[in-house]
């Protein structure tokens, strides 16, 4: 890595003096988790070709940085990350022409679910609830067993070393939580297709799906922490193992639902370890290996 004596954030400040910048980024204070070290320094994109050339920059400098959105279904290290966290909170563009909806990376579900709920766009209502932002679902194909998000995606406006690509979905490699994003690619943006609707079915709908997740655990995670595996669901066999309010540290399976970790004070180690034997105590007795939902970072 190039720069002298230079610290990571005066070095990025000097390259990009329009760019949002922090110093000493909290995961903790940024992820629905609560846990995790700090990072040198956090930037904001404002704009997709803001975001390109910042990436760029990175990919040429040999800055280490990863991605975040809401900071949902992620479990940061613990300790520090001498790097740049990209946060993509201010790409935030989000229009509509007839039922196709243009959403920035850093749109919040519940920002899109509403801005659609006005022009009396559906077929989006099975988010309602989800702590997710569009680039992040995207990126994790988050959903419900109705609707994920590759289901409505058309397009996404993603980046990698600088240039910006439009990838149709066929393209993007969506399976189970899974998408061609989990790689290199930062996802900027995406064009949706709802439908057409009216304001009571909107509303009917968004109900019921709010009303389905106010039964899920409250408290400190990251949602659902493993994938349901075919024919099957993760927090059944979990259960099934006698695994509920189990510990590690600070960390402990919810009693309400086997498939959330809870972290009651604990560190990101905490998690993990306890993560790992939830996996592999369901291995032992059921012979299923359960692959995580979560991504970990940086």
């Amino acid at each position: 890595m190039r720069g002298g004596n230079l610290d990571l954030a005066t070095r990025l400040r000097e390259r990009f003096p329009r760019l949002k910048l922090t110093r000493d980024f909290s995961f903790a204070r940024h992820t629905t988790i609560g846990c995790g070290g700090s990072a040198a320094a956090s930037a904001y994109p404002a704009a997709a070709e803001e975001a390109a050339e910042l990436l760029l920059w990175l990919w040429t400098e040999r800055v280490p940085h990863c991605f975040l959105g809401t900071g949902a279904n992620v479990l940061p290290a613990d300790g520090r990350f001498e790097g740049v966290v990209v946060c993509f909170s201010s790409l935030s563009a989000l229009y509509a022409d007839g039922t196709r909806i243009y959403a920035g990376a850093g749109v919040t579900g519940g920002r899109l679910l509403s801005f659609a709920a006005e022009r009396l766009i559906g077929g989006l209502e099975a988010f309602s609830g989800i702590p997710t932002s569009v680039g992040g679902g995207i990126t994790m194909n988050a959903g419900v067993r109705e609707l994920h998000f590759s289901d409505v995606t058309e397009q996404v406006l993603a980046s990698e070393k600088g240039k910006l690509y439009l990838i149709p979905q066929k393209d993007c490699a969506f399976s189970e939580k899974e998408s061609v994003f989990q790689g290199g690619l930062a996802v900027l943006g995406a064009y949706l297709n709802g439908k057409r609707s009216d304001a009571a079915t909107i509303a009917t709908e968004a109900c019921f799906y709010r009303r389905r997740r106010a039964a899920l655990p409250k408290g400190r995670s990251m949602g659902c922490a493993f994938v349901n595996p075919p024919g099957k669901t993760a927090g059944e066999l979990i259960e099934a193992c006698g695994l509920k309010n189990t510990r590690v540290g600070g960390a402990r399976v919810s009693d309400v639902h086997a498939n959330f970790i809870l972290n009651e004070g604990g560190s990101s180690d905490d998690v993990s370890a306890l993560a790992e034997l939830v996996r592999a105590r369901v291995q032992m007795q059921t012979g299923i290996l359960l692959r995580e939902e979560f991504r970990r970072i940086p």
